[in-house]
């Protein structure tokens, strides 16, 4: 794709917050990411699953599908693609709040854009976040993250460590433990489910 897009679930009117969905990806990889990428269809499943939830408290949710697959050294394309989707979100509704909701990848990515003035805070399920990853956009912003103990693609001790350095500059961390699950969800998914919900509305009341 030479864009990103978004897979929009409005609400008839205006939202009172919009829950923006960022995937996860690999560490390295130009390719696009397509219909059959499992990490976007594994957010896509979960925008569906927890989007009625959500509604009922005002929420609408966009899913951003990124051009490339990787995090690529920096960070660039994904950080890229999530400020343009906040853009979008701006476009479409003005000064409408927004939580980020990201897994893997999408966690850290929103780590690094979450100074976004529209952003209330992040949600970050099982993120890939790392010793090196600033902290500084989480400043005034709420942070939730939820790690499972059996995670070998990512580290539940980088994000304990990750949320430590926050907390001097958040306005909020927690920490919540998912137990011996693994990396992709696939395991209690009504659990990961009910948890990334209950982080984007507990965010959602710092309106």
């Amino acid at each position: 794709m030479s864009t990103p897009s978004l897979t929009r679930l409005d609400l008839a009117g205006t939202p009172r917050v919009v829950c923006l969905v960022l995937h996860g990806g690999t560490q390295h990889s130009h390719e696009p990411v397509g219909g059959r990428s499992a990490s976007w269809k594994r957010m896509a499943a979960m925008q569906r699953r927890i989007t009625p939830r959500l509604h009922e408290a005002g929420i609408a949710t966009w899913l951003l599908r990124y051009r490339a697959r990787g995090w690529n050294g920096t960070g660039a394309g994904p950080q890229e693609d999530a400020r343009w989707a906040l853009d979008q979100v701006r476009a479409a509704y003005g000064d409408v709040p927004v939580v980020l909701l990201g897994h893997s990848m999408g966690g850290r990515t929103s780590a690094y854009v979450a100074d976004d003035p529209a952003v209330l805070g992040v949600m970050a399920l099982a993120p890939w976040w790392q010793p090196d990853d600033p902290v500084r956009a989480l400043r005034d912003r709420h942070v939730v993250a939820a790690h499972g103990r059996s995670d070998k693609i990512t580290s539940a001790k980088m994000t304990r460590a990750f949320l430590a350095r926050a907390t001097p500059l958040a306005a909020s961390t927690e920490y919540v433990d998912m137990g011996r699950v693994g990396h992709y969800m696939l395991r209690r998914i009504d659990r990961w489910n009910d948890v990334a919900a209950e982080g984007v509305l507990k965010l959602a009341t710092h309106v």
